[in-house]
């Protein structure tokens, strides 16, 4: 488990492929082999941590808050779908961020492809990645205002359809992910 101590001591380091590797090690999501990019996705996985350890007050909070904003691109993603997500969650745990959020999840609807999964890379002509689409539905399943921003049922239908074509790692996450997407069913 990694301390408060160890968080504050690898940021100010710059260190963010070892606080990384070290944050996502023990995540349901840490098993996917995707490529983030850092410092944005270390630094939204870390205010989460942060957040899960009831640590948001901080001041390795709020400076990585600033770090995270601005890692925040014209186009409103962080640098590819999956991060972007990533980067989301942690500006909706930090209680939104008002435009940052919107922009990011107008990012994320406008990279969506027809069949309702996303590509890897922000660019609507390559082909449907369902590692980077899992990992957004993860990320990002529980929010009121991703499922609205997105076509979210499509998504979810999506794995629901090719469940059996996922390999291993996706399809372990998927259960993750399906299971929130199940509970926003119910809370709606």
């Amino acid at each position: 488990m990694i301390t408060l101590r160890r968080i504050e001591r690898l940021v100010n380091e710059r260190q963010y492929q070892r606080l990384f590797t070290e944050l996502m090690s023990a995540r349901p999501e840490g098993g996917l082999h995707l490529t983030l990019r850092l410092p944005a996705a270390a630094t939204a996985i870390t205010l989460l941590r942060l957040e899960e350890l009831s640590q948001t007050q901080t001041t390795i909070y709020s400076q990585l808050l600033r770090v995270l904003l601005s890692q925040q691109q014209a186009d409103g993603g962080f640098g590819d779908p999956a991060t972007t997500a990533l980067c989301v969650r942690a500006l909706f745990s930090c209680d939104g961020f008002g435009s940052a959020v919107d922009d990011g999840l107008n990012y994320l609807a406008n990279l969506q492809k027809q069949e309702g999964i996303w590509p890897a890379e922000p660019l609507r002509r390559l082909s449907a990645d369902p590692a980077a689409s899992v990992f957004i539905l993860y990320q990002l399943a529980s929010f009121p205002a991703f499922r609205s921003a997105v076509r979210f049922f499509d998504a979810v239908n999506w794995f629901d359809q090719h469940e059996s074509q996922l390999d291993d790692a996706v399809r372990r996450l998927w259960n993750h992910a399906a299971l929130r997407c199940q509970q926003t069913l119910f809370v709606n």
